[in-house]
C-alpha cells in the first residue's frame, strides 16, 4: 500500500500521532479511504512511515474513539464510516447481491462447457512463460503475430482478402469504431444505418459528432433507392445478420449495396459479427471479398466464438484508408490485451479456433433446434417466434398481452431471466444456458406467463 496522502512534518512542533490522526480523519471524510477497507498493520504502518509503534497506535486508538475505524481482534484495523459517523462493521454490512436466474436465456454469455478453457488457459500460460515479449509494449497496430494469424483465418473463414498491413487490433468493436471515426473526420457527413439501428455502433458515431440516418429496409435489407435518396457517403451494413431479425443480406441486395458504393465513392462498413457462426446452412462469405474496389470495411471479433470476456476484435482497413492511418498509428494506444493478442495467435495458428468453429455450429444447432420445438409447443398458437441464428437467440412476439418489460418481470418471479426488446419483442438467448437447463426454463416460462389468459390470435 502506498501513502502519498500522508505528509508529516517533524519539525512543525505538532505531535506525530495527532498529525498521523488528521491526516487519516481527512482521508476518511473525503473517501480516499472507505468504508470497509482495511488499514495497514501498526508494525508495518510503522516501518513504513519510520515511526514508533507508539505513534501509530495512539492515532488509530484517537480514530477508534471517534468512530472512524473500528479495532477487530485478529484481524486489524477497518474504516466504518465517512463523516465521523459510527457505521457497521465490515462483515455486519449488507452488500446486494445481483440476482442470479435459475435459468438464464441472457445474450451476454456463452456456456462454460462450450468455452475452450482448458486450451485457452494453455496458450495464456505459454506467453506469461515469455518474459521478453510481456516487458516491453506491444505494437500500435496489434502484433504482427495475430495480423498474420488474421489474414489467413479470415480469408479461410470469411472470404475476406487482405494483407496483414491492413489489420488493426482493438478491444472490441467500439475502440475500432473510434479509430475509423478520426480517419473520416471531416470528410462524411452521416452514417446510414438500417432500421431499427445499432445502439452501440451509433454512440460511437453521436460522440464523433457524426448524424446517423436510420434508413428503411425490406426482406432483404437496407434499401438501395433510400440510400442514394440519403446523400450518405457512409453505409453501416450487418450482412451476415440484420439488425432485428437475424437474417442474412441476400447475395443480390449485397451487390446493390456494392454497386452504390463504387458509383458514389461512398464506403461500406461491413459487420460481420459471428458471421462464421451460421449452423443451418453454409455461411455466406463477406462482403469484403466480393468487392471489386476498394469500398469496404470489414470488422471482426470473437466473443461468441471464443469467450465474451477476451475483448479482442479487429478492422480490416481499404487500401484508401491505410496511408492515413498509418501516418497517425504511432499516436494511437493499443486498447486490446498483449497477452491476449500472442495467446490468440498461437491460438488460430494452433489451427485450435477452426476446431472450435465447427464445434460451437454442432452445439448451437442442437440447442436452437431444442429451444424453438419448446417454443412453439408452449407459445406457437399466441405468439411469432422467430430463430436469429447468429446472434444466438430466439425472439417471441405476443399477438396481446402484456408489453415485453412486464413479461420479463413474471418470468424474473419464476428464475427466468429474459431481455425485452424494442417491437414489442422478447429474446431468448441460447448461446449461455446450458443444453439441460432449456426445457425446464421453457416450462417455467409457461407458469410466468400463462399464456391462456392474454393469448390473442394473430
Amino acid at each position: 500500500m502506498t501513502y502519498d496522502y500522508i505528509q508529516l512534518e517533524k519539525e512543525s512542533g505538532q505531535p506525530l500521532y495527532l498529525q498521523l490522526y488528521e491526516q487519516l480523519k481527512s482521508a476518511a471524510q473525503s473517501g480516499s479511504i472507505h468504508p470497509g477497507q482495511k488499514l495497514p498493520s501498526i508494525r508495518r504502518l510503522s516501518e513504513d512511515l519510520g515511526l514508533s509503534r507508539t505513534t501509530i497506535e495512539n492515532a488509530y486508538q484517537q480514530l477508534c474513539v471517534e468512530g472512524y475505524i473500528d479495532a477487530q481482534p485478529q484481524r486489524g484495523y477497518f474504516v466504518l464510516t465517512s463523516g465521523g459517523k459510527r457505521g457497521v462493521r465490515p462483515e455486519e454490512a449488507v452488500h446486494p447481491i445481483p440476482w442470479q436466474p435459475r435459468y438464464n436465456f441472457g445474450t451476454d454469455a456463452v456456456d462454460s462447457t462450450c468455452a475452450d478453457l482448458k486450451a485457452w488457459r494453455r496458450h495464456i500460460r505459454e506467453i506469461l512463460n515469455r518474459p521478453q515479449a510481456m516487458v516491453r509494449y506491444g505494437e500500435h497496430q496489434g502484433e504482427l503475430s495475430l495480423r498474420e494469424a488474421l489474414r489467413d483465418y479470415s480469408y479461410g473463414a470469411r472470404g475476406v482478402v487482405c494483407s496483414a498491413e491492413q489489420v488493426v487490433i482493438g478491444a472490441g468493436t467500439q475502440p475500432l469504431l473510434y479509430i475509423l471515426c478520426g480517419l473520416m473526420q471531416g470528410q462524411v457527413g452521416a452514417v446510414a444505418i438500417e432500421e431499427p439501428g445499432f445502439p452501440q455502433a451509433e454512440q460511437v458515431f453521436a460522440d464523433c459528432g457524426i448524424e446517423v440516418l436510420r434508413l428503411p429496409g425490406d426482406d432483404s435489407g437496407m434499401r438501395p433507392e433510400a440510400l442514394q435518396q440519403s446523400g450518405a457517403k457512409v453505409a453501416y451494413v450487418t450482412p451476415s445478420s440484420r439488425e432485428g431479425n437475424g437474417s442474412p443480406i441476400p447475395l443480390l441486395r449485397r451487390q446493390e449495396l456494392l454497386n452504390w458504393a463504387a458509383q458514389t465513392g461512398g464506403l461500406l462498413i461491413e459487420d460481420d459479427y459471428n458471421g462464421e457462426l451460421r449452423y443451418r446452412a453454409r455461411p455466406i462469405p463477406a462482403m469484403q471479398g466480393m468487392a471489386a474496389d476498394d469500398r469496404v470495411l470489414y470488422l471482426g471479433s470473437f466473443s461468441k466464438l471464443l469467450l465474451p470476456s477476451v475483448r479482442v476484435g479487429y478492422m480490416v482497413l481499404p487500401q484508401r484508408l491505410l496511408p492515413l492511418y498509418l501516418a497517425r498509428a504511432p499516436r494511437y494506444n493499443q486498447t486490446a490485451s498483449k497477452a491476449e493478442q500472442l495467446a490468440l495467435a498461437d491460438y488460430v495458428k494452433s489451427g485450435q479456433l477452426e476446431r472450435q468453429l465447427r464445434r460451437l455450429r454442432k452445439v448451437y444447432a442442437q440447442k436452437s433446434s431444442l429451444l424453438m420445438h419448446l417454443l412453439q409447443e408452449a407459445f406457437g398458437k399466441c405468439a411469432q417466434i422467430s430463430l436469429q441464428e447468429t446472434p444466438l437467440c430466439v425472439t417471441l412476439q405476443f399477438h396481446g398481452g402484456p408489453s415485453p418489460a412486464r413479461l420479463a418481470e413474471l418470468a424474473e418471479t419464476y428464475g427466468v431471466r429474459v431481455c425485452p426488446g424494442p417491437e414489442g419483442k422478447v429474446t431468448l438467448g441460447f448461446a449461455g444456458i446450458p443444453m439441460g437447463d432449456i426445457a425446464p426454463g421453457v416450462h417455467a416460462l409457461q407458469k410466468a406467463w400463462n399464456p391462456p389468459e392474454f393469448c390473442i390470435s394473430g
